[in-house]
């Protein structure tokens, strides 16, 4: 019989899923790691797995103890599926700018949700600050610190790059990927290179954030801003350092919002706003190389998450984002 043992065990090992709108046009097979469909709906449950169990090999998180972590909401939303499974409390905090639905999601699955403002990250007021001080005040809590916690993209250098090499036969041409805290990416990327050199490794980026920049210039400059959570940043996390990047694409919220409508009306995939990046940025890739080449890119999450904003059309139309043709 094939039975999990419970539902940690059913994280990961995701379909890789071609995405033939955008590959019939580019002549490019374009591949999405399907990631919406782990137990707890995103990508974020593979770091929230490693993380939880990294804390209790090293003793840190005891029976009954608390879990904080600052996060635009998929991470806590793992978190807290993994913190009931286990028996542990859960706080997280996240930045009162994310989706209602998310939001939502974290206090129906038991979370102590505590909303701040959306400051940057030099604020101390920031809501990666906020839950490490919270984490510093109560017994027996573990601080998630994902951002920064290398177990974020040991999850990914262990499951996910060897899941992308085998579903693709090791006949993989470009690995790209927008990144937040740097796990997916980087670990993915860490593990793809060692196999073959050759892979080019890129990232996705949003307006608004500075690792496009970075990668470009060697200095972190942002411009302009973005609709999708959860992705971009100001600063080289931890997880970041030392990642293995070829290059970097940037992608307007108008791109995004056309790809995930085209995903939708033509692929019958039902995504949140970072998968427009993602795959937008692939698509952009794949017309650069010409056809012929096998791109994987990661569908993060689904668009349960983001009904009240990238599919409503009153919010579209606020945002200049309405009248978007597939």
């Amino acid at each position: 019989m094939d039975i999990k043992k419970d539902l940690i065990n059913t994280i990961g090992n995701t379909p890789l899923i071609r995405i033939k709108s955008y590959s019939e046009e580019t002549g490019c097979n374009i591949l999405g790691k399907a990631e919406f469909l782990n137990p707890g709906g995103s990508v974020k449950d593979r770091a929230a797995s490693y993380i939880i169990k990294n804390a209790e090999e090293k003793g840190l998180l005891k029976p009954g103890g608390t879990v904080v972590e600052g996060t635009a909401g998929n991470t806590g939303i793992g978190l807290a599926h993994i913190c009931n499974a286990k028996g542990y409390k859960c706080i997280i905090v996240v930045p009162e700018t994310q989706s209602q639905e998310k939001i939502d999601l974290l206090k129906i699955l038991g979370a102590d949700v505590r909303l701040v403002p959306a400051v940057p990250y030099k604020n101390p007021e920031n809501y990666v600050k906020v839950s490490s001080r919270l984490a510093k005040e109560i017994d027996n809590a573990v601080w998630a610190n994902q951002f920064d916690n290398l177990a974020n993209r040991e999850a990914h250098y262990k499951t996910t790059g060897p899941e992308i090499w085998n579903q693709t036969d090791g006949k993989i041409d470009a690995w790209i990927s927008a990144t937040g805290t740097g796990g997916t990416y980087a670990g993915t990327a860490l593990f793809l290179k060692e196999q073959n050199p050759k892979i080019k490794c890129i990232i996705a980026d949003p307006m608004g954030s500075g690792l496009y920049s970075y990668v470009k210039t060697g200095e972190i400059k942002s411009e302009g801003n973005s609709i999708t959570e959860g992705i971009g940043n100001s600063r080289i996390t931890a997880n970041m350092q030392g990642a293995p990047i070829d290059d970097a694409i940037q992608i307007n919220d108008h791109t995004a919002i056309q790809v995930i409508n085209q995903l939708l009306s033509h692929d019958g995939l039902f995504m949140g706003g970072s998968v427009g990046i993602n795959v937008g940025a692939a698509v952009a890739l794949a017309k650069k190389l010409g056809p012929g080449h096998t791109i994987v890119t990661v569908l993060c999450d689904g668009g349960a998450r983001y009904q009240s904003r990238i599919y409503n059309k009153k919010w579209l139309k606020e945002k200049g984002l309405l009248n978007i043709e597939c």
